[in-house]
């Protein structure tokens, strides 16, 4: 009786993006720090609230209004053709939104530019479309398979020129932070590679409404004092401005 064997698998476009996104991720000198942030007082306003919007829009326009104070968040290390930062003059998000394919499942970069300008149903309207439309109409899935195509002599420059010599272009296809959360699936993730300046990510809520917020950045454009503060201002924005506008339809309707 003959043994089983395995079998080969081509990488598909997507997760030749993902290879290559790892690759450069992986050149980035990335730290992380944690704030268990006290959510209370936002848990209590969005279980009142008539339209309660997702965690991942109220932690992206949040991030978005810290942002606007914090400069250093929305700068972007570039190498040519000299060492140098780019700052953008707002910030753009980068959620993650996972499809279900018949031959894989794939997450889309679905971008979101000045979130801390837009309503959380503007918002949530982006992601639902990357969530609901022909996979096929939707940019983010077009780029990934036509940068897959690219030749592989060719392709790690092309990823390189991208990241490194145009920062308004850089900032416009991949966003100045990203946003990760798999706490809906019931987990959290402790580390990422991020390729961008900084990203946010955090797990579940405890049953005392706290939650271990991470935030994971390059440290060649800003130390862990300014990452600290930006942590505590950020817990103050969720705990102040975002309860109130979560809460504003409620006061509306009163």
């Amino acid at each position: 009786m003959s043994k089983p064997r395995g079998r080969s698998v081509a990488i598909s476009p997507y997760r030749q993006l993902v290879c290559d996104l790892m690759h450069f991720s992986g050149q980035v000198p990335a730290v992380c720090a944690e704030r268990r942030m006290n959510l209370s007082e936002l848990v209590q306003a969005r279980a009142k609230a008539d339209v309660r919007p997702s965690y991942t829009t109220i932690f992206a326009k949040a991030y978005g209004i810290l942002s606007r104070d914090y400069p250093e968040l929305r700068r972007s290390y570039l190498k040519l053709p000299w060492p140098r930062f780019y700052e953008h003059p707002h910030s753009i998000v980068a959620l993650n939104v996972e499809r279900r394919l018949p031959e894989e499942d794939v997450v889309l970069f679905c971008l979101v530019r000045a979130p801390e300008n837009r309503s959380f149903q503007e918002i949530e309207a982006s992601v639902r479309h990357h969530r609901d439309a022909p996979i096929s109409e939707l940019r983010s899935h077009q780029r990934a398979v036509g940068v897959s195509r690219i030749p592989w002599p060719i392709r790690p420059l092309f990823w390189y020129l991208s990241l490194n010599l145009f920062g308004r272009r850089r900032c416009h296809n991949f966003g100045t932070f990203s946003l990760s959360s798999i706490g809906s699936q019931g987990a959290g993730l402790l580390n990422l590679k991020p390729i961008l300046t900084s990203a946010i990510h955090y797990g579940m809520l405890e049953k005392d409404n706290s939650l271990a917020v991470r935030l994971t950045w390059d440290h060649r454009v800003f130390d862990g004092a300014t990452a600290a503060r930006a942590l505590t201002d950020l817990e103050r924005i969720l705990t102040v401005e975002m309860v109130r506008e979560v809460a504003e339809p409620v006061r509306l309707a009163a």
